[in-house]
Order: structure tokens, then C-alpha cells, then sequence
């Protein structure tokens, strides 16, 4: 659970706006969210130039990057991210970056050494390998070389005091397996426990066991946006996902978890997106109340990490209350045996429903509704994947308690949902 700046901050973060963030994500650090994670672009002097040479990297005499010290002036005392991520930890939280595999391609031109080894930049470097979306980087050969390169990499980060890696374009479109193990290796050495977020998706199931090895949290998606679904003109492009589409994504991976590794849905961009998102003109999030709502409780059903968008210091009182419910959050923390209802009764076309354990005899419910209306429903709990019995039922969203009963009856808004907190009638009396 944590903060990420690319949906409000795009490439363009600096030191006073991730404090400033930071100070508010401390705030709730009760309720479980921890992680403060400055995504792409924090070595970039000018992260608004047209192309990403102009963006002018900063880099080291190792060819690792540093921080942009225009941006992040506390990396002036020569020690990198260390003051910054000292003081993210004094805050009781944890402190995350973001880069894209591979080592730059200003590295490689002036063949810079690698630490710690008699290796340099350009026995490193694939030059037939570069990420489709960001040519700034050639890939990492899968050699002591490349794994010298990895090793330095990780050391600093480690030095730094980083609790939290997410690397771009190695998940999928291409997934880059040998570049997976050498920074999982990477990380090992240091002796540091710092999360491998690897991304983006939708990384293919195909490859399940074999990335759950190395990363903690892997993206199951493209990057979600804030729309229930996105039209896409150019076949095979799935870029932006919208909410709609986390729906077939997660099911395929139910079961596939295990403590301390998670398939990623992404992102939650709820709030304000603002000042300069990743994608598109700044704004409050275009999901509805309903959508976001929905958005969340997938996400906390499907046990997906909870990695908030929004701009913390724009928080509206909507979005704080969602955020802040305590007895959604420990659904996605602490529930098991997560999944969803693939046998639903006539009339459940539209709806989509998951279930989950939690302490005891208690089950969580969640139910959707996909359609662009409203829907009511009505049938027996045990046809949406409980045992037969009576059940009593209490809103996890709105606390409302529903007296025992052997059916259920709701109504679902366009695109909403209701979370439920169940248990059989007899253990509640």
C-alpha cells in the first residue's frame, strides 16, 4: 500500500512536491498506506523537454543515475536519494523509485566503468536491445557483465536507503527474464529487503511461477487510466486500460498469489490528477463516485496492492473517505482464498462477483454491476458461491446491517457495487 507520483506528477516530480505528498500519505500511515514511490524521470534536469535526449540525464562516473539536483537538492551533498529517503523513513513510511531496465545509452557512448569490477558500459550493453516505448536505455546483456552493471545499480540504491524498486518495460512488450533475475539477484546481494515491482503488463500467465520467483508485485495489466473503458484504433494496442478491462485481467490470476508476491492491477487513479499527469491534461479523476468506488473494491476483493494516484495534497473529502475505510483495507490485507463466481444465476449477465475468507466463518462478497444502468438483483446466497444457510450481512462501505436471511436483494448504480461482510445467522445470535 503507498503513493505513486506518475498519475499526478507525470515525469515532472521534484523534492518539494514529493515532501509535500509524503507529509499527507504519513498522515495515513495508520491506515495501512506506506510506500512513497517517485516514479520516471527523477534524473531528468528538464523533464519537459520534446525528446528524451533534451531531457538531459544525470549521471554518475559509473554511468548509474542520480538525482536531477535542480529537482531534488537535497542529492547536492554528494550522497544520492540518502537525505531524502532518511527523511521519508523518519516519517515512519517507506521510499520507492522508479527506473527502466537497462543501462543508458549516454553510459555506453562514453564507456564508462562499472563499479566495483573491470567491466565497462559497453561489454553491459545489448545495442540490439531497446524498450519499445523509451530508447533512452540499451538492454542489460545476460552476462557476469550485465550482472557486474545490476549489482552496482542495486548497491547504491541500497546505500540510499531505497525500500522499493519498480522497474518499466520488462514485464511485458518485452518480458525480460534475464534482466528479472540478474536485479533480483541484485537486490539479494545487497542484503536489503527492497520490493521488485516489475512492470508493465499484462505480463502473460504463461510466465506465472517463473516471475513470481524474483518479483513481489507484477503488473497484470497495461496502465489503467481513469475511464470505465478506452476505444483503441490500432489492432493489438491495449494502452490506456479502463476499469472495465481490470475485470478480465484479475480472474485469470485468482490463486496464483502467494504472501509477498501479487499480480499488480495497477494503480488507482482516483482524486485529483494533477498538475501534470502521466497521460492526458490535468483534472479530477473522470471515474465516477461509483466507478472509483468499484475500482477499490476489485482491487481490495482481488487483493491487488493498493498504490493511490491521486495528489495527496488536493485530497477531497470523497476520496479520503474511500481511502480510509478500515474494514475494506483489511480485506485486501488479510482475507484468503480470493476469487471470483464463475457459475452465476440467469439474469447475473452484467455482474460480476468474488468471494473471499475471512476470520473464522466470516466471507466477503463483492458484487458488480458491468452494465452502463442500474440493475437490481435477487437470489439465494448460495448461488453466488456461498453454503446454503441464512446469512446476516453488513456494507463494509455504507456499515449498514442486514437482518438474516437466506437470499439476497440489492441495488447496484451504473457501474457500482456493494462489499459485504457475511456470517451465518446462528454464529451471530
Amino acid at each position: 500500500m503507498g503513493w505513486n507520483s506518475w498519475d499526478s506528477f507525470g515525469l515532472t516530480i521534484d523534492e518539494a512536491d514529493f515532501k509535500a505528498n509524503a507529509a499527507v500519505l504519513a498522515g495515513l500511515h495508520g491506515y495501512g498506506w506506506t510506500y512513497a514511490v517517485i516514479d520516471q524521470g527523477w534524473y531528468m534536469r528538464h523533464p519537459f523537454g520534446d525528446t528524451l535526449q533534451s531531457r538531459d540525464y544525470a549521471l554518475d562516473a559509473n554511468g548509474l543515475l542520480v538525482p536531477a539536483l535542480n529537482r531534488f537538492p537535497s542529492a547536492s551533498d554528494g550522497q544520492g536519494f540518502k537525505s531524502l529517503a532518511d527523511w521519508v523513513h523518519s516519517k515512519g513510511l517507506k521510499f520507492g523509485i522508479h527506473i527502466v531496465r537497462g543501462i543508458p545509452k549516454q553510459a555506453v557512448a562514453a564507456d564508462l566503468p562499472v563499479a566495483g569490477s573491470g567491466f565497462h558500459a559497453k561489454d553491459v550493453a545489448d545495442t540490439a536491445d531497446t524498450c519499445p516505448w523509451d530508447d533512452s536505455n540499451y538492454g542489460v546483456r545476460d552476462t557476469p557483465a550485465g550482472q557486474a552493471y545490476y549489482d552496482a545499480m542495486l548497491a547504491l540504491y541500497a546505500r540510499w536507503g531505497v525500500d522499493f524498486l519498480k522497474v518499466d518495460c520488462i514485464a511485458d512488450h518485452p518480458y525480460r527474464i534475464s534482466e528479472i533475475r540478474q536485479i533480483a539477484a541484485a537486490i539479494g546481494k545487497t542484503g536489503r529487503p527492497i520490493v521488485l515491482s516489475l512492470s508493465p503488463g499484462p505480463t502473460q500467465l504463461s510466465h506465472a511461477a517463473e516471475i513470481q520467483q524474483y518479483g513481489q508485485m507484477w503488473r497484470i495489466s497495461n496502465d489503467v487510466w481513469d475511464g470505465w473503458s478506452f476505444v483503441h484504433e490500432q489492432p493489438n494496442n491495449d494502452f490506456p486500460m479502463g476499469v472495465r478491462d481490470v475485470f478480465d485481467r484479475l480472474p485469470l490470476w485468482a490463486g496464483k498469489a502467494r504472501n509477498g508476491h501479487w499480480p499488480d492491477a495497477d494503480m488507482l487513479p482516483i482524486g485529483t490528477l494533477a498538475p501534470h499527469p502521466g497521460l492526458g491534461t490535468p483534472r479530477p479523476s473522470r471515474l465516477t463516485p461509483d466507478e472509483q468506488r468499484t475500482l477499490l473494491t476489485l482491487h481490495a476483493i482481488a487483493r491487488s496492492p493498493l498504490i493511490l494516484g491521486a495528489n495527496l495534497t488536493r485530497l477531497d473529502d470523497v476520496t479520503r473517505r474511500l481511502i480510509t475505510n478500515k474494514e475494506v483495507i483489511a480485506v485486501n490485507q488479510a482475507s484468503r482464498d480470493n476469487h471470483p463466481v464463475t457459475s452465476l444465476p440467469k439474469g447475473f449477465d452484467r455482474v460480476r462477483v468474488w468471494v473471499a475468507a475471512g476470520q473464522g466463518d466470516e466471507r466477503y462478497l463483492a458484487i458488480f454491476n458491468l452494465d452502463d444502468k442500474p440493475v437490481t438483483l435477487d437470489t439465494a446466497w448460495s448461488a453466488l458461491g456461498l453454503t446454503p444457510g441464512s446469512y446476516r450481512a453488513r456494507d463494509l462501505w455504507s456499515g449498514h446491517e442486514r437482518k438474516a436471511s437466506v437470499r439476497m436483494a440489492v441495488d447496484l448504480p451504473a457501474h457500482g457495487c456493494v462489499l459485504l461482510a457475511m456470517r451465518p445467522a446462528l454464529s451471530m445470535d
